[in-house]
């Protein structure tokens, strides 16, 4: 039988453009099994959609294989489709043949019961085939398809920066190396690591991020933007921290920092509703197993215009809060979690921009205001987390470029001898941010930890499959 006339289950549970009394072929993975001598109900899930859809077979033991079909085979069913008089389901196919392609023992360990999030991490090669992970995949790969859709329509262009890099973007020193050189024996010179005889003749990271690169491509073509795998080797064990994970990072040539926050607020906007409408099926599911106001909260902030502060400011409304916090909510530090939900669950309730942060706690590359003690950096904040895009006004003034990175330390000048050329040649007013495409997934399907999120996460002493 071809493999190509078969009909996936959305187009006919979800979509409804199969007509009753066709006949159609279905390719998925056994969900449950029921029999007697008489009959034989087969639920079959092809990944397509959160529904399965049954098979009926009648005078089972016509089907030379049927003892053999178990929960997590796959099979081949071939049937007319009908209407169901079962309750719950509108649809069922009165099977024909059905074949089995793929055995799946009793030890399968996906069976039909509720396994812990745990548990299934340690199977993440079996859980996409959970309703919940196969959920979260549909959903991500949607969300990439509408990231890419809202730029592109907005006519930014989709830059590849590069993964191997030679600088840290954010000069936190929190690398990951990459290297040919014998670990046991590296070459030396001057009793130091000679990183001339390496592959790359220097030494080489994996990059924390595109947005350097991004600020060249945006000077020579204006809207840019990259999506791809950043990397950190920070050793933190949360749960919203992963080793590799996924950026989305706008870049705007002659854009200042109160165009960067338009975009961010209507860029997050656009992805919480596109998953809302184009993924229901899905979020509905979350919405009920997960988080019972995950759509409610997403369709509050869609709806809301996001309230715009400087820190300064968002520092005297945490103090006048009269609340108690871990942390002290003082000016020159930076905001924590509890302080970012307290503005926008307590004292805003809505999503909060804060700008104008102290320039001691931000990155080098951004714009220093004419204080001196501040940059226009901004964080826009969303009830239940915080923090969910981080991004700036550029510094695009070489000589206040220099002095702010010698303040931090940064004298590697030759590292950044290309990153200086478009401050040196026809520089602009620039600004981009970063959204962390993994968190923002967490966010829109209410799952609490990133490694359940990502298909194979990395994160410290973690590394499988």
């Amino acid at each position: 039988m071809d493999y190509k006339v078969r009909t996936r289950i959305r187009r006919i549970v979800v979509d409804e453009q199969v007509p009753v009394g066709t006949t159609v072929t279905i390719l998925g993975l056994v969900r449950t099994i029921r029999r007697s001598k008489e009959v034989a109900f087969v639920e079959v899930n092809d990944g397509s959609c959160m529904q399965n859809l049954q098979g009926v077979v009648s005078d089972p033991d016509r089907i030379p294989a049927i003892d053999r079909i178990l929960t997590g085979a796959a099979v081949r069913l071939r049937g007319k489709l009908i209407e169901s008089p079962a309750q719950g389901q509108k649809y069922e196919v009165a099977v024909e043949a059905l074949d089995l392609v793929g055995e799946a023992d009793a030890t399968y360990p996906i069976q039909k019961k509720r396994h812990s999030f745990e548990t299934l991490r340690d199977m993440a090669h079996l859980r996409p085939r959970t309703n919940t992970f196969g959920a979260v995949n549909r959903i991500r790969s949607r969300l990439a398809y509408a990231i890419h859709t809202y730029y592109q329509e907005r006519g930014f262009y989709y830059i590849h920066t590069p993964i191997i890099t030679a600088s840290d973007c954010e000069g936190a020193g929190e690398l990951f190396r990459v290297t040919t050189l014998p670990l046991d024996q590296p070459p030396k010179k001057d009793g130091r690591v000679d990183w001339e005889a390496d592959f790359f003749a220097a030494e080489a990271y994996l990059s924390v991020s595109g947005q350097l690169e991004g600020e060249l491509l945006a000077a020579a073509l204006g809207d840019i933007y990259t999506f791809g795998p950043t990397f950190r080797a920070e050793n933190s064990n949360t749960a919203r921290h992963a080793s590799e994970f996924w950026m989305v990072e706008p870049e705007m040539a002659w854009a200042e920092l109160e165009d960067d926050m338009d975009l961010a607020e209507d860029f997050l906007k656009y992805l919480f509703r596109f998953a809302l409408d184009d993924c229901a099926g899905d979020m509905a599911f979350f919405n009920q197993r997960i988080d019972h106001k995950l759509i409610e909260t997403l369709e509050s902030i869609v709806a809301s215009e996001f309230v715009r502060v400087s820190y300064t400011d968002a520092i005297a409304q945490l103090q006048k809060s009269g609340r108690k916090f871990e942390f002290p909510a003082e000016w020159g530090l930076d905001l924590q979690t509890e302080h970012e939900r307290c503005l926008t669950e307590v004292v805003y309730k809505r999503p909060v921009i804060v700008y104008d942060y102290p320039l001691a706690i931000k990155a080098f590359y951004m714009r220093v205001n004419d204080d001196w003690k501040t940059v226009r950096a901004m964080d826009v904040l969303v009830p239940r987390v915080g923090e969910i895009i981080g991004g700036s006004q550029r510094e695009e003034r070489l000589d206040v470029l220099q002095k702010h990175m010698e303040m931090k330390g940064l004298t590697n000048w030759e590292n950044y001898a290309w990153y200086f050329d478009i401050r040196r040649y026809g520089s602009m007013p620039h600004a981009g941010f970063g959204l962390g495409f993994d968190r923002a997934v967490m966010y829109i399907t209410g799952m609490q930890n990133i490694r359940d999120v990502l298909p194979f996460p990395r994160v410290p002493r973690w590394a499988k499959f």
